[in-house]
């Protein structure tokens, strides 16, 4: 049964007609040529490109995932999200520099700029078609099933015929605007879906009594635990203790993933950008925003499902208590404007990670390997039917998913491990493709690997990214997964490195002489003396350090605040602007 007014439905057909007009206004343009579908004729300002960038990582899916590690863990389990701020802060101080300079269309193409010969060759086509098509399709997919439960809880639809009507709109948008139109229109739908979740959670937190009388009546729940309050979980020393969970995130995850030097969305916003000054200003902006800004509504939000909704409805998941709790607060004309936000965030999500896998196709293996002539008017034609195709599969992912926080833990591991080799190759010259591809190949098959054995565990009750794998009496969790997956990563990437022939050291000196990189180049950087390094230093390293710490600050300090605890909140809020000091003085020195 639908909930919505006659209101409401005025104010979703009317978002639907400016997008799709934005859609055909940006399509000439758009067209014009590849570069100007995927990057946009490399001409983006900081704030365009950095609002775009947190606009993608906001999707459907992100506040119902949330909502679910709260109900089920607390407050803490958001640093499977948050230990991302080192290698994102590490991304402003270095990397955005570096792939400004690189001057690529997509991260893979870097693999022929820095590795040489046919294991370079083959490794951009994998790492394309692997991202593009197995990655993109299980993202896309909990997208996809994000805005279904939303549909379904909220409008009394078919979960299925949602995912079909939104893949539709959204589809129908990519094909039209390109990079321009993504960014553009996330610009705008990051305002709609910041306002709409903040909305949510003022108004939830009222209806339940203030922020003090959720505080009071979570500690009194005897469905919660002491840390769902906590930022920073306490507990005993064992395998299965929240606190080894979180030192598992902090200590490990964050350099392990197979985007510490980016990641490929991101890396296809850097390099948009009008100069390294913008690429870097972006990933600042979108870093401080993503983290620090994003979450809080989020988590009030579901704080306060768990006293509206101590327990879930037969058949709903936890993840479900979001919208449950919009039907619960919102009335008609507010509805309506939520839904908007959600399908807001829905888009441009979905449109980036089209438009994304649509570069990697094309760039790296359509006009590297099978087409390198075609023209420009090809090139864009062929683009779009991979967005078509795409779409299709994606929609079929998610009709088999049935969490979307699970399948966000699977995604890591497939690239658990392969992070120490995408940092290294920038700073020490004996990296070669040989390094990555064993890295990635561990990686998968050990992802894949646990997979197949929970479905054979599990027969005929497993369900897809949601099945543990069973050791004994005890599931094999992500944190136990990633003490696994790391290290025998890490030991196969190694021992690969010393065992197969290094990269000429032609290709190693054009890659220097471009990017100019810094770190251990010896060989290299003796060959080439004239070469200016400008990348890693001491100094650099003390202000990723103090960015950290500064982002963690208003992280921290602003939910302190929020939640009525005003002196430690000053404490963080200070540190915050110490960080943010010594990070504004670098950008500038720069």
């Amino acid at each position: 049964m639908s909930h919505l007014h006659a209101q409401d439905w005025a104010i979703i057909a009317t978002y639907v007609l400016i997008t799709l007009g934005l859609g055909l206004a940006f399509r000439k343009r758009a067209s014009q040529s590849s570069e100007e579908y995927f990057l946009s004729g490399r001409s983006l300002p900081w704030w365009i490109l950095g609002t775009s960038m947190v606009a993608t990582t906001f999707a459907a899916d992100t506040p119902l995932a949330v909502t679910g590690f709260i109900r089920n863990h607390g407050i803490w389990y958001n640093w499977f999200g948050w230990h991302y701020v080192f290698s994102q802060m590490m991304a402003v101080v270095l990397f955005a520099r570096f792939w400004r300079r690189a001057e690529v269309v997509t991260d893979n193409e870097l693999i022929e700029l820095r590795y040489s010969g046919k294991p370079a060759a083959f490794l951009r086509g994998f790492k394309a078609g692997y991202f593009a098509i197995v990655y993109n399709f299980i993202v896309l997919g909990w997208v996809l099933k994000g805005l279904g439960t939303v549909a379904e809880s909220v409008l009394g639809v078919n979960q299925e015929m949602a995912v079909v009507v939104g893949a539709a709109l959204a589809l129908s948008y990519a094909l039209l605007a390109g990079f321009w139109g993504v960014v553009i229109t996330d610009v705008i739908q990051f305002f709609l879906a910041m306002a709409g979740s903040i909305t949510v959670a003022v108004l939830s937190v009222r209806h339940v009594g203030g922020m003090q009388a959720l505080k009071d009546r979570i500690s009194e729940s005897l469905l919660t635990s002491e840390n769902t309050m906590a930022m920073i979980p306490g507990g005993e020393l064992s395998w299965e203790s929240d606190f080894v969970k979180f030192m598992v995130f902090v200590s490990l995850m964050w350099w392990a993933s197979h985007n510490a030097d980016g990641g490929g969305y991101i890396i296809q916003r850097m390099a948009a950008a009008k100069n390294e000054r913008h690429a870097r200003g972006a990933t600042l902006w979108f870093v401080v925003a993503n983290n620090a800004v994003r979450y809080w509504p989020w988590i009030l939000t579901g704080l306060a499902s768990l006293v509206i909704f101590p327990t879930m409805p037969q058949g709903m998941t936890e993840e479900a208590a979001y919208p449950l709790v919009m039907l619960e607060v919102l009335g008609p004309g507010l509805l309506g404007l939520l839904l908007v936000s959600f399908f807001a965030a829905f888009m441009s999500t979905i449109d980036t990670h089209l438009n994304w896998g649509a570069s990697y196709l094309i760039n790296d293996i359509y006009r590297r390997f099978l087409r390198p002539k075609a023209s420009e008017k090809e090139t864009v034609l062929a683009a779009k039917l991979c967005v078509l195709l795409m779409m299709v599969f994606s929609v079929l992912v998610a009709f088999m998913l049935t969490s979307i926080g699970k399948a966000w833990l699977f995604v890591w591991a497939m690239g658990a491990g392969i992070g120490p080799v995408l940092i290294l190759r920038w700073f020490w010259w004996r990296i070669s493709a040989w390094s990555e591809i064993a890295a990635l190949g561990a990686s998968v098959v050990m992802a894949f690997g646990f997979e197949i054995v929970a479905a054979v565990q599990a027969g005929d009750a497993y369900e897809l990214f949601a099945t543990p794998v069973q050791v004994g009496d005890m599931a094999l969790a992500t944190h136990h997964k990633a003490m696994i997956l790391v290290p025998v990563t890490i030991l196969t990437w190694v021992i690969v490195t010393f065992m197969t022939r290094p990269v000429s050291p032609e290709r190693l000196a054009v890659f220097y002489k471009k990017v100019r990189p810094g770190g251990f180049w010896g060989p290299v950087a003796q060959q080439n003396p004239e070469v200016q390094s400008d990348g890693l230093s001491l100094s650099r390293v003390g202000v990723w350090a103090a960015g950290c710490a500064g982002v963690f600050g208003v992280l921290f300090g602003l939910g302190k605040l929020l939640l009525g605890e005003p002196v430690a909140a000053a404490g963080l809020l200070l540190v915050a602007l110490l960080g943010g000091l010594v990070v504004g003085w670098e950008l500038r020195r720069s």
